[in-house]
């Protein structure tokens, strides 16, 4: 159990005795012995066999294993545009094909989202002037008379500064009641071509062309091509998570309308996706965190990601990655294998490097392409695994259906005790 949390504890940059905490605790809560030494067997087993299907030896260097994964996901790539019948992401055509069969696989199809006679009385009470502007209109009646409000709303978040954005158009949030949400489909929105180049900042700046609207129930593609190998499985991954985590919030959003008069206060904190930032004092149990987001992306040193959390980022990744299989099977008739990537999203080993040194190498497919998006070096990249391992930890002990449970039900309070 020691050399178990220690290498665990190593992976995730923890205290390893707060980790045999955990491991002892809540084998004493769930009855379940062994887990973090079951975590670490599975880890050697999935990377070994992993290893053999790329054809690299157990003692390759870090190097040959990172390139033997950029490979295969440009060979996957390769296969699934094929499929496509080779699209290309500059034509908002050829993304909206992929996109309808994608939205099936995924079949996540209703919510509860904001009212879009509401959106429509916010956009009227501060007009988006640069979002006209770009159009050419003079008023918003004009503008929502000839254009399809997703696509404006979707455009105030690249079009729009931020400080507008934050201080005073969801300044009107403040307001929402649930009577301003309604049942209705997902809306899954190829912007067209005219949006291309202004949004060219925002793209480059998130190094993707995918982005979504939580309580809008939008998730949105700019058809753009950064000329970057594995754009199409890269976009087709993301739009999958996408598709899962709008309506995890939905299930939230529906929550929270129970209680009316904390309701704006409460949906705004989600749409902000704050998390708790302040150390608590420990106690015979064992406290979680939930964080709702990335925290290493602006800070990899952050506390609160060395100490026991659930992230809901990782279980909408996992989620993607079962659709990836799914897909696989339904391109027309095309069978394509994509189950290498099947449970590697908290997967990881040590390799040497070129000057016999350990470096933690990912097989997560997310690291894998975003190492292959920015062309950094992949140690930049680990954040992904890190935090699907902190969700493997507790969902051994318990489930995956419990992990999703507990990070619903304490979204909100940012923490759990078990």
């Amino acid at each position: 159990m020691t050399d178990a949390a220690e290498k665990i504890a190593q992976i995730l940059r923890a205290d390893k005795h707060s980790l045999l905490k955990i491991q002892s605790h809540l084998s004493e809560v769930t009855r379940k012995e062994g887990a973090l030494d079951e975590i670490i067997k599975k880890n050697a087993a999935l990377v070994e066999d992993r290893l053999s299907r790329l054809g690299v030896p157990k003692d390759a260097k870090a190097k040959e294993v990172y390139d033997a994964l950029i490979s295969k996901i440009e060979s996957d790539n390769h296969l699934i545009s094929e499929a496509f019948g080779s699209p290309s992401l500059e034509k908002s055509g050829h993304c909206a094909e992929v996109l309808e069969v994608v939205k099936t696989v995924a079949a996540t199809n209703h919510g509860f989202f904001l009212k879009k006679e509401k959106a429509i009385e916010f956009l009227k009470h501060e007009p988006p002037r640069d979002v006209m502007r770009y159009l050419g209109y003079s008023s918003v009646d004009k503008m929502l008379a000839h254009e399809d409000l997703f696509e404006v709303m979707s455009a105030l978040r690249f079009v729009e500064g931020s400080d507008w954005l934050n201080d005073v158009f969801f300044k009107q949030y403040e307001t929402l009641t649930p009577n301003d949400f309604e049942r209705r489909e997902i809306v899954v929105r190829v912007l067209p071509e005219r949006w291309n180049e202004v949004a060219e900042s925002f793209v480059r700046k998130k190094w993707h062309n995918i982005s979504h609207l939580k309580e809008m129930g939008v998730v949105f593609v700019i058809p753009v091509c950064l000329g970057i190998s594995g754009e199409l499985l890269r976009m087709i991954n993301l739009v999958f998570h996408y598709l899962h985590e709008v309506p995890f919030y939905s299930g939230v959003f529906l929550k929270i309308a129970e209680f009316p008069e904390t309701f704006a206060a409460n949906l705004i904190s989600l749409l902000r996706g704050d998390v708790p930032d302040r150390h608590f004092p420990e106690n015979h149990k064992t406290l979680w965190l939930v964080v709702q987001r990335y925290l290493a992306k602006d800070d990899e040193n952050d506390w609160r990601l060395f100490v026991p959390h659930v992230n809901p980022e990782a279980i909408h990744w996992k989620k993607a990655g079962e659709d990836l299989m799914r897909l696989g099977e339904a391109l027309d008739g095309k069978t394509i294998d994509l189950s290498f990537w099947k449970e590697l999203d908290w997967v990881g080993d040590y390799f040497k490097d070129e000057l016999g040194n350990n470096t933690l190498v990912s097989f997560n497919i997310v690291d894998t392409v975003m190492s292959l998006v920015k062309e950094k070096d992949m140690i930049k990249y680990l954040y992904h695994h890190e935090e699907a391992l902190w969700n493997e930890v507790f969902a051994a002990h318990f489930s995956y259906e419990e992990l999703e449970k507990f990070a619903k039900e304490y979204l909100l309070q940012g923490y759990f005790e078990v």
